[in-house]
């Protein structure tokens, strides 16, 4: 599916400013934003599936190296994606912006964090009961709980962006840079990913319309675009298994300034691979496109699903390869959710992936797939 044509101008940049960013064109869904995004909530479940069978297991497996692969970009390219439109709303009213920039993840996020922790109920209070489990939730809205910290983080960044829109663009890059080159380590989840992981929010914002015209030039030299890829593999194999003699940084591609440069570079690499994909069409597009439009519903639910599969998986002992069991439980903690929203779209449970009016505080967005962690509809 094309994306709809415009509906209004997309921002330029001001002769009386000339740092203001670009904000990414107008259209209602962009087919390589959403395989973009199918591609990297793969690589997050991945992760997280894969790690958790090695530890239940004791051991490692082929997954491992696709994971250690995919460390130095997987969640910078989220960020950069989710930046990528941001500047449809930034200079909106602040009524319009938190709307769609935080009560959309502040929702998803407060009814997760409560489901969530519901799992895990009596690992959470010890036995110490209702009080306990409150004060866990307290401390969830001041420090992001589990995997759901990356919704949390959404929310302040557009925050943060809004706020700093009118600091130059070469100060807002090099300060986010910063922070992410800084040994700033406090132990808290909202700081330290925040120092980590701005700058690549940031750039997406910043770099919208360039990042826009990157996918159009892959598409159309596909040939240069796939050695440009081949290399780019090349040296973030190299760098990634390449050990730095360094015990607190493992591999070069750890070290400061490094995985500064990776994150970035893999996350362009992403957004090539992608519009290369979305340009051959095909089921594994078709696949990964799907996941994309869907990727708050996997990220949201894809807890469950893979606990289950991996405790049963372990317990029987049918298969003993942990790279086997370590894909089998990614499919699943895929699918699964994306059945799940399947089953309850039209339903009463359709809050669980859809905000639903009442907390909409302007106009219900348009119809349409489940909203993904970072909508191309936000305008």
């Amino acid at each position: 599916m094309s994306a709809r044509p415009s509906t209004e101008p997309a921002l330029s940049v001001r002769p009386d400013d000339p740092v203001r960013p670009r904000a990414a064109p107008q259209a209602g869904r962009l087919a390589w934003v959403d395989v973009a995004k199918g591609i990297c909530i793969i690589l997050v479940v991945m992760m997280h599936s894969t790690l958790g069978v090695g530890e239940a297991m004791g051991g490692e497996g082929f997954m491992h190296l696709i994971v250690d692969f995919a460390k130095p970009f997987r969640i910078p390219d989220f960020f950069l994606l989710s930046g990528l439109f941001v500047g449809r709303v930034v200079d909106r009213d602040w009524r319009l912006f938190a709307d769609r920039r935080i009560v959309h993840f502040a929702y998803f996020y407060l009814l997760w964090l409560v489901l969530q922790s519901a799992v895990k109920y009596g690992q959470i209070t010890e036995g110490a009961g209702p009080g306990a489990f409150l004060a866990h939730l307290a401390h969830g809205l001041v420090e992001p709980y589990s995997t759901l910290w990356f919704i949390y983080l959404l929310a302040v960044f557009s925050v943060a962006v809004k706020l700093l829109r009118r600091v130059p663009v070469p100060v807002l890059l090099i300060g986010a840079a910063l922070l992410q080159l800084a040994p700033i380590n406090t132990g808290s989840t909202l700081v330290d990913e925040f120092c980590e992981r701005f700058v690549y929010f940031v750039a997406g914002y910043v770099f919208a319309a360039r990042i826009f015209a990157l996918a159009d030039a892959v598409r159309a030299r596909a040939g240069l675009a796939l050695l440009g890829l081949a290399v780019w593999a090349l040296v973030e194999g190299i760098l990634v298994f390449a050990p730095s003699g360094f015990a607190s940084r493992p591999n070069l591609a750890s070290l400061p300034g490094v995985s500064l440069v990776l994150g970035a570079a893999g996350a362009l690499a992403i957004v090539s691979a992608a519009a290369l994909l979305t340009r051959a069409g095909g089921p594994v597009t078709a696949a990964l496109r799907a996941c994309g439009e869907r990727s708050i519903v996997i990220y949201l639910a894809f807890f469950l699903p893979m606990a289950a599969l991996r405790t049963a998986l372990v317990r029987s002992g049918l298969i003993d390869d942990v790279g086997l069991v370590s894909l089998l439980v990614t499919v699943a903690a895929v699918a699964v959710p994306l059945g799940i929203e399947r089953l309850v779209r039209n339903g009463p449970a359709r809050f669980l992936f859809r905000r639903p009016a009442a907390f909409h505080l302007v106009g219900e967005e348009r119809p349409g797939p489940a909203p993904h962690l970072a909508s191309a509809r936000t305008g």
